[in-house]
Formats: C-alpha cells, sequence, structure tokens
C-alpha cells in the first residue's frame, strides 16, 4: 500500500481507538466498515473484530494513559534501531552474547533521547491516580537506578 493511502486509513481508524468508550469505538468501526476504506480493504476492519476483546480493555483507561499507549513512535523507533544492531552483527556464539549486544544497542539508543514522551506528564498523573503507591514506587525505585545520589529524579521535579 502507498504511503498516501497509508496515512489515510490511518487517519480513517482514528476515530476507533481515540474514542471515549468502547461502545463509541464499535459504533467508529462499524462506520469505518461502511467508509471508502473499509470496503476497499475489509481485512482491516476484520482484523479489529477478531482482536475486538483485546481492545476493548483499552478504553478503562484515561484519555491520557491511551494517548501514550497508541502512540507507538517510540518505540517503533527502538524496535528498528534494535534490529538494525543485531542484522548488522550477524550471528551470535550464544545467547549472551546477544543479550550483550541488545543491551549495548539499548544504552547507545538511550543516549541519544532527548525529547521526553509526547503527554507524558499528563500520562504519569493518571498512572499516579490509577495504581498509586505502586507506580510512585517504581518511580522511585528506577530513578534511583539511573541517577546519582545526589541529584533530583524526574517524579520529583514533576
Amino acid at each position: 500500500m502507498p504511503e498516501q493511502q497509508t496515512k489515510a486509513v490511518a487517519a480513517a481508524l482514528c476515530p476507533i481507538y481515540t474514542a471515549t468508550s468502547a461502545d463509541a469505538a464499535e459504533v467508529a468501526l462499524t462506520a469505518f466498515e461502511q467508509s471508502e476504506w473499509g470496503t476497499k480493504l475489509p481485512h482491516v476492519a476484520a482484523a479489529w473484530r477478531r482482536a475486538w476483546d483485546y481492545v476493548t480493555p483499552f478504553f478503562a483507561f484515561p484519555p491520557e494513559i491511551r494517548r501514550v499507549i497508541y502512540t507507538t513512535n517510540a518505540i517503533e523507533s527502538v524496535n528498528a534501531r534494535i534490529r538494525k544492531a543485531i542484522k548488522t552483527r550477524g550471528h551470535f556464539p550464544n545467547d549472551e552474547a546477544a543479550t550483550k549486544l541488545i543491551w549495548l544497542a539499548l544504552r547507545n539508543i538511550t543516549k541519544e533521547w532527548a525529547m521526553p514522551v509526547f503527554h507524558w506528564k499528563a500520562a504519569m498523573t493518571q498512572f499516579a491516580i490509577q495504581f498509586g503507591d505502586r507506580f510512585t514506587k517504581r518511580v522511585a525505585s528506577i530513578s534511583a537506578l539511573f541517577l546519582p545520589a545526589n541529584s533530583v529524579s524526574f517524579y520529583q521535579l514533576y
């Protein structure tokens, strides 16, 4: 499928995953099925219908958390760079060698991160509300791993 069509199909699917509830998303999916793209590409709507039981729990989260979940460009970028590192290397004598290469690739990738995840502050607030101490304790323990003892963590600044 050409890139222009991919963007148009993605825009047509947007009302489904940005819907306010599972019922509204199902209405949006039905509308997509009846649209120009739904009739041209019936397998897209069929894939959504087959995975519907896995999609509906997504709507239990507030919109701020859902936005972080469905914005996967950063995840796709990391996966592509790890695949590139593995492909460049070719083969590995054992699993430990592969694990070390992935670890080194992740270390190099994270050095280049300059911008935070879009809408992350709003999502962090919702995570803290939804998961309470589980979230705040986890953020504190992660900060302790990556930050020097005398520095201030992102969560403390927030």
